[in-house]
């Protein structure tokens, strides 16, 4: 089998059409119902997929929402009504948990996107959606992604994000126009 480009862009979509193919359609009802309904939200990851969040974070401003991501100097406290996203593929992440602890008591609602429901952030959250990839948890072995590490997850990651906002732009009355007449004009 080839290493072209084209070849392992073959095999890398192929394995992002399985993960979607692998979701419940309701995946993700939970998690609009829940920013829908929040005050204000706050978002939390690291690395890639903290990238990944950070995109969703803006997305989420462009419908006019409380977005804000976690340890910008101009994150808001989190209290009752508000919504702490994190994300954890392999469903444990100390930084997020801890995260989530303080959200939990300050009276906030947190939820997680993850690849491992039975992880341990997973199961400290109070809404889960899980997405059925491959991370650094499940990397090994004969039957693995073309993508490296947790790049499956991550980049399955960034369009379950697009395809949310999508669903809560339906939801909310929001087109590309109102979204567009949010985007920042400094650049």
């Amino acid at each position: 089998m080839s290493n072209s480009i084209s070849n392992l862009g073959v095999r890398a979509i192929a394995d992002l059409s399985g993960v979607f193919a692998a979701m419940p359609d309701a995946v993700a009802d939970d998690l609009i119902e829940a920013v829908v309904k929040a005050r204000r939200i706050c978002l939390y990851g690291a690395g890639r997929e903290g990238l990944a969040l950070r995109g969703f974070a803006m997305r989420l401003f462009h419908m006019g929402r409380d977005a804000h991501v976690v340890a910008d100097m101009t994150t808001p406290p989190v209290g009752p009504g508000d919504l702490l996203i994190v994300t954890a593929g392999q469903g444990w992440l100390p930084t997020a948990e801890t995260f989530m602890e303080i959200a939990k008591s300050s009276g906030a609602q947190t939820a997680i996107i993850t690849a491992q429901p039975e992880g341990r952030a997973s199961k400290k959250a109070d809404i889960r959606a899980v997405i059925p990839a491959q991370t650094l948890a499940n990397d090994r072995g004969a039957s693995v992604s073309v993508l490296p590490m947790g790049s499956l997850f991550e980049i399955a990651e960034a369009i379950f994000f697009e395809l949310v906002i999508l669903k809560l732009r339906e939801r909310v009355g929001e087109t590309a126009e109102t979204m567009r007449a949010r985007h920042t004009n400094l650049e």
